[in-house]
């Protein structure tokens, strides 16, 4: 796998540079992001954006430990969530707007003062804050975590990014981009790449033109939802300030607040899930009822959200699920996951593609969510975005057919298994799923859209003519998450 670019030219040579700060503040190496300083909410929005920049850290993971321990009041914890999302989604429309402004490429700007400049970009150009303030504040930022001798070069940046409207920047990048994609990739902040791919995949279902809605899609704050797992304490009541979701049964929508009080409180059986996370989980539960003594087999469970899904579903019929998950750490987040059903889940770690040699009697279905390129929660991972590059597909869909064969070897005759991606991409996909049907003829595709159907609370917008389902954040409001259903012949 890539990992993210850090903006400039011998960046990490930039950790021995000190600098110090106007106004009485003490002098700071800049990348020490622990060194004492008052909480603000551009302090601990660049704090969380340079560990996403220099540990490959997502931000979904880093911001609220920071948010945690910050002090920072309500209002401010909400302004630094804006900062941080909104600057890593727009990032790559940005660094078109400063390379303008700058006059020098983004790989030319040290790295630090980058990020800085992004965070002001944003202030500027993608949130409803003064001009003025916008200017100061993070002119200031850079006078606590950057070089001193960059202080001008920031501020002189920044003041030239609002002598311009908003309007004005949009045509400015949409008249300096060359190619549609190249158009539509600098404008919605996407890499090229995966513009292409968007589309493809949308053409095969004869939406080509949603391609825009898509992309605006990704760059909007998802909805907090909620899972509550059948069975449990209150199960079937929604939460304050919720309302049901249109894609999972089990849904709850958040209209606002914190999910932590009410996840906090559930003991386990509430947790927040995208809907089509759940709804692919619950196709594997209801394709058809359930036999008492039954095993199934999430392949890999990481981090847990479908586990707990599986084995509330499984505990209700008298079935028992192995979660599976190669990478030790993850396995302890599937645990703590499946911490109210773990009396029907058993949690263990190994290579998925030796899970025959473990469990040779085989599994009644399996969920097979298998490793990918993410890019159908761009909207909840944006820096996923800037990470991944062409070249990781292929790498990624040898492995997911090793997976695929096997989750085959491991099904038995007559059971059922769900082959599942939070990417739409056409490689990873249908032809990882056709592939497994032409080299097996005692495989046969049944449509996971049928059974999605009739488990939706609500009638589901899909396209295409293939069985298989494909969700959309611009039009099921869900992550762009694919299934398929494959049953192996016989009894």
């Amino acid at each position: 796998m890539s990992t993210e670019r850090d903006g400039g030219g011998g960046a990490h040579g930039s950790s021995h540079r000190r600098n110090s700060s106007r106004g009485g503040a003490t002098r700071q190496n800049p990348r020490d992001r622990n060194a004492p300083q008052a909480a603000s909410p551009r302090l601990v929005a660049y704090q969380v954006l340079a560990e996403v920049r220099d540990a490959d850290a997502y931000a979904n993971l880093v911001l609220p430990h920071r948010l945690r321990d910050s002090g920072l009041s309500a209002a401010d914890r909400a302004l630094t969530t804006e900062l941080v999302y909104g600057t890593l989604r727009m990032q790559g429309y940005y660094d078109q707007i400063i390379q303008i402004a700058a006059g020098r490429s983004v790989d030319n700007i040290d790295p630090v003062a980058l990020v800085i400049l992004r965070l002001g970009a944003h202030q500027l150009l993608g949130m409803r804050i003064p001009s003025h303030a916008a200017v100061f504040e993070t002119v200031s930022l850079q006078k606590i975590v950057g070089r001193e001798s960059a202080v001008g070069f920031v501020n002189g940046v920044l003041r030239a990014l609002g002598r311009r409207s908003p309007e004005e920047w949009l045509a400015e990048v949409r008249e300096s981009a060359g190619s549609e994609d190249a158009v539509l990739a600098a404008v919605y902040s996407h890499p090229e790449w995966i513009v292409r791919a968007f589309r493809a995949s949308l053409r095969v279902e004869g939406r080509a033109g949603e391609l825009e809605q898509l992309l605006a899609a990704d760059n909007e704050a998802p909805r907090v939802t909620l899972a509550r797992l059948p069975g449990g304490p209150h199960s079937e009541e929604l939460p304050d300030r919720a309302y049901e979701g249109d894609v999972s049964p089990l849904s709850a929508v958040l209209d606002g607040g914190d999910p932590g009080e009410i996840t906090a409180r559930s003991n386990g059986w509430i947790r927040v899930q995208d809907q089509g996370s759940q709804l692919a989980a619950l196709i594997v539960s209801r394709v058809r009822p359930i036999k008492e003594g039954e095993v199934w087999l999430d392949l890999c469970a990481g981090p847990g959200g479908k586990s707990a899904v599986l084995g509330a579903e499984a505990r209700l019929g008298g079935a028992r699920v192995v979660a599976n998950e190669v990478v030790p750490s993850r396995a302890d987040l599937v645990w703590r996951s499946v911490a109210a059903v773990r009396d029907t889940v058993e949690v263990v770690s190994g290579d998925g593609r030796d899970i025959t040699e473990a469990y040779p009697e085989g599994f009644d279905r399996i969920l097979l969510d298998a490793p990918c390129t993410g890019l159908g929660a761009l909207r909840r991972r944006p820096e996923a975005r800037w990470r991944k590059q062409p070249g990781d597909v292929p790498e990624l869909t040898r492995l997911q057919e090793e997976l695929m064969e096997a989750a085959i070897a491991a099904l038995r005759p007559g059971g059922i298994l769900a082959y599942v991606t939070c990417s739409p991409h056409r490689a990873e996909t249908r032809m990882v799923v056709s592939t497994a049907l032409r080299k097996h003829s005692d495989l046969r595709e049944i449509s996971a859209r049928e059974v999605a159907s009739q488990i939706a609370p609500h009638p589901l917008q899909t396209a295409g003519d293939d069985l298989s389902l494909q969700l959309w954040p611009h039009r099921n409001e869900t992550d762009a998450m694919f299934v398929a259903l494959l049953v192996r012949d016989g009894v």
